[in-house]
């Protein structure tokens, strides 16, 4: 996702290339470091929010590379965080395939026991 934030933090000289960036983030599951591809799969396909949207790390392609931002990265990361001192009613997660199924049949059986 190319935003004006990200093109005038890149005119600052704040670029950085993805392999770069995953040196900034911290170690994850059993201590390992992020690595290249982790970075370019959450630019491409993102990680799933709080809220059940997809979120995706800004980048922009420069002469063949990928290169973000400790900005966007920071975004990023605050963008996953839920707030927790909102009380406003969030929507549901949504629901699984099996989920819809189960939801779908059990109204199908209560229809038919209803004659309709």
């Amino acid at each position: 996702m190319l935003t004006n934030t990200l093109l005038e933090e890149i005119e600052a000289g704040q670029g950085e290339t993805l392999t770069r960036a995953a040196r900034r983030v911290p170690r994850t599951r059993q201590d390992k470091p992020v690595t290249l591809s982790c970075l370019f799969r959450w630019v491409t396909i993102g990680v799933v929010g709080p809220e059940g949207r997809r979120i995706k790390l800004e980048a922009a392609r420069i002469a063949g590379k990928w290169v973000t931002t400790p900005g966007a990265i920071r975004r990023f990361v605050a963008a996953q965080t839920p707030n927790l001192t909102d009380t406003t009613p969030s929507a549901p997660p949504p629901r699984s395939a099996n989920q819809r199924r189960r939801a779908s049949e059990c109204a199908a059986s209560k229809l038919e026991r209803a004659g309709i």
